[in-house]
């Protein structure tokens, strides 16, 4: 019996579309010097100005003057592309540069830089992991899945703890030998909460149960820290944390990812993972539009503040207006919807009939039934900007029974 190939796989397609989570792409193109604006090209050919309600350029920094200046002027010396593998001939100036300039971000003794935060995280864990016999993984239960994939790579074991729970961590920990490798992996900001960790808590825990951690701070560097590195920085922890992980493509405004640690470990990942081994590095524009911004934000404080007032003046809305958003620490702001279906009905409203542009979140990203809008307050929108978002949401949620109820 012959197999159907396309009709097997039409059929897992429908399958998503029929839970409502079916993602399109809606087709943007960012304008520079006026971000968060954007065209959306619509699929019957014709566009329309919007405005984006989730992007990971938290800090605008994507158009900033030094890192277009910076991207260019490598982009004219060195040409497009990187030409091989780091082992290869991909190891450029610019990327030994930005590695010099993200171990002196979280003074470390050395920086590795990876294509994204995902590979950051899958390439490390798992060459930690496998490096250390008997290893056991002590994780966060909503840690990232580029984490999950690290540690399941390594085949070392894991335990996973309650979010944010010390205690569980601690009972867990208790329960493994003293003497056994451990490796306590966490984030600072869990970007779809929005809350932040107990980073001082989990590295008292590792230091009396002998574990190292390993800290992802991709939603944090940038934006929090007297320079930018993060919220282990903001609260005079990075000592304390073995491997600090972060990403180019949010609060950077740029792409890739890079772990920073001591000299050994580094040189560890470097000659052991193969994600980092058998990539392609990245292209020299790509390298210098990052350092430039890190560079940047270690002397200016300016985005910092301007998303901070956002942040503020756009909780403080939704609350007034009783919408159920998720009042997290962080500047990520995740607003509860519940139902897929609905989640994606309200994200087309707010494209179509308000040229807001947000994505919805929704299963496997968060668990069945807890489909979101993940908000995001960036340091280039207005406070008009926050105003009419605010009060287009409170106008959905006003006229829609479903969303009266979530409220």
């Amino acid at each position: 019996m012959s197999i159907d190939y396309n009709k097997h796989y039409q059929g897992c397609v429908d399958a998503v579309k029929s839970e409502g989570r079916y993602r399109i792409f809606a087709n943007l193109e960012r304008k520079v010097g006026d971000f968060p604006r954007a065209i959306y090209r619509k699929p019957d050919g014709s566009s329309k100005e919007v405005t984006i309600w989730c992007n990971n350029d938290y800090l605008g920094m994507g158009q900033h003057p030094k890192v277009l200046a910076a991207a260019r002027e490598a982009l004219e010396n060195s040409g497009a592309g990187a030409g091989g593998t780091r082992n290869i001939s991909g190891t450029t100036r610019y990327v030994v540069e930005l590695e010099q300039s993200v171990a002196d971000l979280h003074n470390k003794e050395a920086g590795l830089v990876m294509s994204s935060g995902y590979v950051a995280n899958e390439g490390a864990l798992g060459t930690l992991g496998k490096l250390l016999p008997d290893c056991a993984f002590f994780s966060d239960e909503l840690n990232h899945a580029s984490m999950i994939h690290g540690m399941r790579d390594s085949k070392q074991q894991k335990f996973i703890y309650r979010h944010n729970d010390v205690e569980h961590l601690e009972s867990l920990l208790r329960s493994v030998d003293i003497d056994r490798p451990k490796i306590i992996v966490f984030e600072s900001v869990y970007s779809m909460e929005g809350d932040i960790a107990p980073i001082k808590e989990i590295a008292d825990l590792a230091d009396k149960y002998n574990a190292m951690t390993y800290l992802d701070e991709v939603h944090a560097v940038g934006l929090y820290g007297s320079r930018g590195g993060g919220i282990a920085d903001e609260r005079g922890l990075m000592d304390r944390i073995d491997v600090i992980e972060g990403t180019f493509g949010k609060g950077y405004g740029a792409m890739g990812g890079f772990i920073t640690a001591n000299a050994a470990l580094i040189d560890a990942v470097r000659s052991y993972s193969s994600s980092f081994i058998f990539t392609t590095a990245l292209p020299p524009v790509v390298l210098a539009a990052a350092r430039a911004a890190v560079e940047h934000l270690k002397v200016s404080s300016v985005e910092r503040a301007r998303v901070r007032e956002n942040v503020k003046l756009f909780k403080s809305m939704l609350s007034d207006a009783g919408l159920p958003f998720m009042a997290g620490e962080s500047h990520i702001v995740p607003l509860v919807v519940g139902d897929a279906l609905c989640c994606k009905e309200v994200t087309d409203i707010l494209m179509n009939d308000y040229n807001i542009y947000v994505q919805p979140i929704n299963y496997p990203t968060v668990p069945r039934g807890t489909a979101r809008l993940r908000l995001t307050a960036t340091a280039a929108h207005s406070t008009e900007d926050v105003e009419f978002m605010v009060n287009s949401l409170q106008k959905l949620w006003a006229g829609h029974s479903a969303l009266s109820a979530v409220a």
